[in-house]
């Protein structure tokens, strides 16, 4: 998973719900995009963006971006399948 590209993508999730005039409701809404069209490992791999930046990537998450993501961890982080 390239994790600029990652960082990228996110970045341009935080920058359409930016505008957004309640801070909150746009937060909410980068976190409820990222859990619903982002598969699993891309869900995982922008959450280990949050401890580490990964070798080579030069962009800094969106500060909402961010925000979105430590607030929303326990819903965007996927579920491991339960053992049979």
């Amino acid at each position: 998973m390239d994790a600029h590209n990652l960082v990228d993508m996110a970045n341009r999730i935080g920058d359409f719900f930016e505008s957004m005039p309640d801070r909150d409701e746009a937060i909410d809404n980068i976190a409820d995009h990222i859990r619903r069209f982002w598969e699993p490992r891309m869900r995982r791999a922008i959450l280990a963006t949050l401890h580490t930046k990964p070798e080579g990537v030069e962009l800094e998450l969106h500060e909402m971006v961010r925000e979105a993501l430590v607030r929303h961890r326990e819903d965007l982080t996927p579920k491991e399948p339960a053992a049979a």
